[in-house]
């Protein structure tokens, strides 16, 4: 991994975190790092924020399968995808030029609207519904007809975005060694004439899921990949699925994933 020495540092812009950013660039420089100013020239990404800064890390630069993500957070901050803070930046670039370098695969999901470009995701999909009316869903898995959702709407998660959204929605947790999506409700509709499962449950990342989204007059909801709404007005279908695609970390040693929850939720 020692081949690994452009950085690029992505964090949002104000006064303070810009000096810090400067001071994290002169270190680096002094142990040989070179600091560029594209996503695309580096091979090692490194936000500065909590998670959504994360996140939104591996977006803009577009789920990137060649580089390694590094996750720093500022003071005060936690975060599940960042094992780093300001105060051990220099261990992160120890840890980075040493072949004993501990590398975490995140895996994320693959999300297909309406027939059309393919969008990754690293936490979760979700569909709500924009009006004060239940959203009308038709879930199939594998191409066959599953469940009628009636409700407020859906969520697909990574299994660390099971922490997220879907631990709100009283999704399970899943421990990230384990490829799989889960699907969670927010606010289902049932009595006599609707019924869904009404509870969360887990797909294997071989299958695949198809949310077919009903005209019932509610045709414009809100659709969400991570913390990023999507622009697309219409919606007819959404397809998800689970590829080998998977978001490279540095792993700190002796900081697991249920450490990291331990850690954040108890």
């Amino acid at each position: 991994m020692a081949h690994r020495n452009h950085l690029y540092f992505y964090y949002l812009k104000d006064e303070d975190t810009d000096e810090k950013v400067s001071q994290l660039t002169e270190v680096a420089q002094s142990k040989g790092y070179k600091i560029v100013d594209h996503t695309d020239e580096a091979n090692i990404i490194v936000s500065i924020g909590g998670d959504g800064t994360f996140l939104q890390a591996v977006r803009k630069s577009g789920f990137r399968q060649d580089a390694l993500y590094v996750g720093i957070t500022r003071e005060g901050e936690s975060g599940l995808y960042c094992d780093f803070n300001l105060d051990n930046f220099n261990e992160m670039l120890h840890l980075l030029m040493h072949e004993e370098l501990e590398v975490r695969r995140f895996p994320v999901i693959k999300t297909r609207i309406n027939n059309g470009t393919d969008h990754y995701c690293l936490n979760e999909v979700s569909i709500r519904s924009t009006i004060v009316k239940t959203i009308v869903i038709d879930v199939l898995i594998d191409d066959c007809h599953f469940e009628t959702f009636r409700g407020d709407g859906l969520i697909v998660s990574t299994p660390t975005g099971s922490t997220a959204y879907n631990k709100s929605a009283n999704g399970a947790v899943v421990d990230p060694l384990i490829p799989s999506f889960q699907v969670s409700e927010v606010a289902s509709l049932n009595n006599n004439q609707y019924r869904t499962l009404g509870s969360s449950f887990i797909l294997n990342k071989d299958r695949k899921l198809t949310l077919n989204i009903q005209s019932t007059g509610n045709d414009h909801p809100i659709i969400s990949l991570d913390n990023e709404a999507n622009p697309i007005r219409k919606i007819d279908s959404i397809e998800v699925e689970m590829d080998d695609a998977v978001i490279k970390t540095v792993k700190l040693k002796n900081n697991s994933f249920w450490d990291r929850v331990k850690r954040t939720f108890l």
